[in-house]
């Protein structure tokens, strides 16, 4: 199956690219999802090696600040079981999950962020989730040729 490509969005102040650069191989679960539409993703379609734009969110400007690839395929979300930790869902059974998770690993930092407002005005951008109004989806599938043009505006 041919590479896929993603987007994820995280808020820097829960964790940021820097952060998962500094994890032990620079790999971290991307768990604490709550959505059906993102676990269906994560669940069903992302696989190893599939390329993510790391998306800093709930800042300004918002925006991608680099690459992560899937480093493990969908598996059950363990902070949905444990009542402890702010994710916990007490209708989530481990028997049968509702939460999934995938680990992505760091590949690099752009050197400048590529923001929002610049995602928006470049042409062949216009139909990117991303730039959606209205669009809150915390993963979200990028298409080829969305991938290239946001690694060229980046810098390569």
């Amino acid at each position: 199956m041919a590479r896929r490509y993603w987007l994820m969005k995280t808020e820097p102040e829960a964790f940021s690219i820097d952060d998962l650069r500094r994890r032990p191989g620079g790999v971290e679960p991307w768990d604490g999802v709550r959505n059906y539409q993102a676990r269906n993703l994560m669940r069903d379609e992302m696989r190893v090696g599939d390329g993510v734009l790391f998306y800093h969110s709930s800042v300004d400007p918002p925006g991608v600040v680099g690459l992560a690839e899937v480093a493990r395929e969908g598996y059950p979300d363990a902070t949905a079981f444990d009542p402890r930790d702010p994710h916990y869902d007490p209708k989530s059974d481990p028997g049968n999950p509702r939460w999934y998770r995938v680990d992505v690993r760091f590949v690099r930092a752009f050197p400048r962020m590529v923001t929002l407002e610049t995602l928006r005005r470049t042409p062949g951008l216009e139909a990117m989730k991303v730039v959606q109004r209205g669009m809150r989806l915390s993963v979200q599938p990028v298409t080829p040729q969305e991938w290239e043009i946001v690694l060229k505006l980046a810098g390569g």
